[in-house]
């Protein structure tokens, strides 16, 4: 049996492996720690004796079986067996463990659910209707970041992390950091031009043009992740009865405009920042679901 520290420092030995060899984002080391936290306190709550050395198979289906009978969706768990795959390759690799007992766990089938989006009257409307804003910063800010985001399709993370110095308003492109510190170049057209400027006006009057992050709160902080999903929802409410109102049905709508209007599927999957296009493959069934629908209004012997 290996010499192994405590089951506290393997998982953080795995997160700084995560974070400084890795390179791994915040958002990704913070999620799998908090997996790993939660799979060994189910372990240690059902044997005490237990350690990360000694749990087997069954006992990772079994906690895999409790989250979906609470109600996790098959993408929770999923990303859940995910974290602990990778702690175990990374312990079997440093001498920590002897074995690996999750490389032989499925994880549940996922469902593919067609992506949630908005339709281009919907977002004409709440873009263009004066009386649906203020002129305040906190108005002045929403509006910005639902153009933006709607405009440019870029991700919650994404925007979070914008910079002023990355909008290039000379070259109409804007600089965004994706996934693993992926960057890449999104064009933007005169209406956000527009609105970015107004916005960066009003910032530094409220800043003094002192900060760096593109969006802030008042006190001239970064904004934070949940304050752009509530205001999200609170504008996107106003137009939609649709479940989601989230920044990411944003994006779908932003992709499924682009679809619809003629954009090609590599373009689009570029914009996106998607590994493959497979991943984009999923908004071409979503506007033939569009097109079956008008079909179906439109013919008279549909």
């Amino acid at each position: 049996m290996p010499k192994t520290d405590c089951n506290e420092n393997m998982i953080e030995k795995f997160i700084n492996y995560l974070r400084y060899e890795r390179n791994r984002s915040e958002l990704t080391v913070t999620g799998y720690e908090r997996y790993l936290r939660d799979f060994e306190s189910y372990f240690k709550n059902r044997d005490s004796q237990l350690s990360w050395e000694s749990v087997d198979s069954d006992i990772i289906r079994d906690w895999m079986e409790s989250m979906m009978d609470k109600g996790d969706m098959a993408s929770t768990v999923n990303c859940c067996l995910s974290a602990v795959r990778s702690f175990f390759r990374f312990a079997l690799s440093r001498g920590l463990v002897e074995k690996d007992p999750s490389h032989v766990v499925k994880g549940p089938k996922k469902q593919k659910p067609l992506p949630q989006f908005l339709r281009e009257q919907e977002m004409d409307r709440l873009i263009d209707v004066k009386e649906m804003w203020g002129t305040d910063y906190k108005d002045v800010r929403a509006r910005t970041l639902i153009i933006l985001l709607y405009s440019t399709g870029i991700r919650l993370a994404e925007v979070v992390g914008l910079n002023t110095q990355d909008v290039d308003f000379i070259s109409h492109q804007l600089k965004v950091t994706g996934k693993r510190n992926k960057q890449r170049i999104i064009p933007f057209g005169e209406e956000t031009e527009k609105v970015l400027q107004d916005y960066i006006r009003l910032r530094d009057e409220l800043a003094g043009g002192t900060t760096e992050a593109l969006f802030t709160d008042e006190e001239g902080q970064r904004i934070k992740r949940h304050q752009v999903e509530t205001l999200v929802h609170k504008y996107l409410s106003q137009v939609t009865t649709m479940k989601k109102r989230s920044p990411h049905v944003l994006r779908h709508t932003f992709a499924t405009a682009m679809l619809n209007n003629g954009a090609g599927l590599e373009s689009v999957r570029k914009l996106l920042g998607h590994e493959s296009v497979a991943t984009t493959e999923i908004y071409t069934h979503t506007t033939f679901e569009q097109l079956k629908k008008v079909y179906k209004d439109a013919h008279p012997r549909a």
